[in-house]
């Protein structure tokens, strides 16, 4: 009785713990790649290129909660790609595997082919120099100035001397209509500056791709409006890599190069912010965007 018992539970487990295929062959995955986006977002593709981000069949689940389920993306060299969807459709998840804040459960990401899914210590924190993240809490020392913020990393991440670090900080500071509060402390500044000089931080370490969690989520509305500025000013003129998990519709419809909308974990629909916004396919995107309207 006991060893039927045990054999139900493995096939239990094995039906639970779905088996993944090996990650694709890079100039394969780049190939295929192409003939899937090509058409669902504005990026100039050319000849050959790789995508800077590839994720195949990610999955991560939180006890018995499944949040991401079978997650295919990739993003592409200077593309702008911002991702919709409900509370809980694991938007914010997906983000946070990408640059290893939370550890899939399965599936593969890839970093300029390189992949980090099962990386050490040591290679997460490299990892991490490569991908910047301004979070929905602004994350800033508050014992530092806005100028401090911003050097501290690239110290002690980049080894930058004390001199560059500071020039590298008052360029992206003035970048985000900051420069004359460089020595004015979080508790100073409001809710909208602290994200801005969380912006400057990021974009101060030149990541290969910045990721943005929900970045207005936190700020009062009258707040949003600046921050938002600063993206979209990013996006359209710095060539930056970025995904942009955020609610904000006319900075997706504006700024996104393509969009993606997700639900319970699996990503239902993505194209060019016209096709989504104006003709969606899948009723549920519908549903959505009709809500919010």
């Amino acid at each position: 009785m006991h060893g039927k018992r045990n054999l139900d539970l493995d096939v239990l487990h094995r039906a639970a713990k779905k088996d993944v295929p090996p990650a694709l062959d890079a100039d394969e995955a780049a190939r295929l790649g192409y003939e899937h986006d090509k058409v669902l977002s504005k990026h100039h593709f050319e000849t050959g290129e790789h995508p800077v981000v590839r994720i195949e069949h990610l999955e991560k689940s939180f006890g018995d909660t499944q949040v991401l389920r079978d997650v295919n993306l990739n993003v592409w060299n200077g593309e702008i790609v911002v991702v919709l969807g409900p509370s809980g459709s694991g938007k914010s998840t997906m983000l946070r595997c990408i640059n290893l804040l939370e550890t899939p459960t399965s599936g593969h990401i890839m970093i300029e082919d390189q992949e980090i899914t099962g990386a050490s210590k040591t290679n997460t924190a490299e990892l991490r120099r490569d991908l910047g993240m301004v979070f929905q809490q602004f994350n800033l020392f508050p014992h530092l100035s806005a100028k401090e913020n911003v050097v501290i990393g690239q110290m002690k991440v980049l080894g930058k001397s004390r001199k560059e670090a500071e020039e590298e900080a008052m360029k992206q500071l003035a970048v985000v209509g900051l420069a004359e509060r460089a020595d004015f402390k979080p508790p100073q500044l409001s809710g909208g500056q602290q994200q801005r000089v969380a912006i400057a931080r990021a974009v101060a370490m030149h990541p290969k791709v910045l990721l943005f969690d929900e970045p207005t989520s936190a700020l009062d509305p009258e707040l949003v409006r600046g921050v938002l500025a600063v993206m979209r000013d990013l996006a359209l003129n710095s060539g930056m890599t970025m995904v942009v998990v955020t609610h904000e519709m006319g900075f997706a419809r504006d700024v996104a190069d393509r969009v993606v909308f997700m639900e319970n974990g699996v990503v239902v629909e993505q194209g060019l912010p016209e096709d989504v916004f104006d003709h969606p396919k899948e009723d549920r995107t519908r549903e959505f965007l009709g809500s919010i309207k």
